[in-house]
């Protein structure tokens, strides 16, 4: 999503080119392309697929056969992480509890088909700012709430800086989800202002904002994990770009900012 003005092919081969070992996949890219096709294509370029995304949804739509599909097109790219974006209240809805409790519902329905296919469910928790329409799940430890329902090898979360870097209840969660085994995805992305008009394509290139991502780095290391690390940034403005030199710029800021 950083670059997504490449096609699949140009990313493939500037993410070897440029030593990237891996990519997390968004599916409409991916089914537009074809899953089998992309599949192969990753492969061949020599790359793994680090996550898919997305999944989820639930409070808002509950189609649960989409994200039944979701977990096999995650399963034939050959990851074993799909990422969910679990919705935010349903129509008219203002209570965030049950909506939390609707999530969790959805996941139960869900975990059997993720368990036959290999696949871990990743919860997602999303800024605040986006608890109404997107993801009502907006802290780790909301997350962790779900998750612990559930074997930590089938259900965890993601921790991405930009949704979690300003809640300071935060290190303590990463540490709690480390010890479970269920930091399943670990994203960079910077927190800029002023946000954008809309806020969603906002999140800032690694280096340009507020979040100090070498300690979130160190943090995430402490806790355990040693999983594939994420670059995801919506941004309008590297999307204008040419995506080759917006993806030589990201590796470069990821090291001088995060190792």
């Amino acid at each position: 999503m950083t670059v997504r003005q490449l096609s699949l092919p140009e990313l493939t081969e500037a993410c070897a080119r440029l030593g990237v070992p891996g990519v997390g996949l968004w599916r409409e890219p991916v089914r537009e392309y074809g899953v089998e096709a992309a599949a192969k294509l990753v492969r061949d370029a020599g790359l793994a697929v680090t996550t898919l995304c997305r999944g989820g949804f639930f409070t808002t739509a509950e189609d649960l056969d989409d994200n039944r599909a979701a977990i096999d097109e995650a399963a034939a790219l050959g990851t074993d992480t799909l990422v969910l974006v679990s919705g935010g209240l349903p129509p008219g809805g203002k209570d965030l509890a049950a909506a939390r409790e609707r999530i969790a519902d959805a996941i139960a329905e869900l975990a059997p088909h993720a368990a036959e296919r290999g696949v871990r469910l990743a919860i997602e928790p999303l800024h605040p700012m986006y608890a109404s329409d997107r993801c009502a799940i907006s802290t780790l430890d909301q997350a962790l709430a779900v998750a612990e329902r559930f074997p930590a090898s089938l259900v965890g979360v993601v921790v991405d800086t930009y949704h979690v870097w300003w809640d300071d209840r935060a290190p303590a969660a990463v540490a709690r989800a480390g010890a479970q085994g269920r930091i399943h995805s670990f994203q960079l992305a910077d927190w800029v202002t002023p946000l954008p008009e809309g806020v969603l394509n906002g999140r800032g290139q690694i280096g340009d904002g507020a979040i100090d991502m070498r300690e979130w780095r160190t943090r995430v290391d402490a806790a355990g994990y040693r999983g594939p690390i994420e670059v995801e940034l919506f941004n309008d403005a590297l999307w204008a770009r040419d995506g080759v030199e917006v993806l030589e710029e990201t590796v470069r800021r990821y090291a001088e900012h995060t190792l």
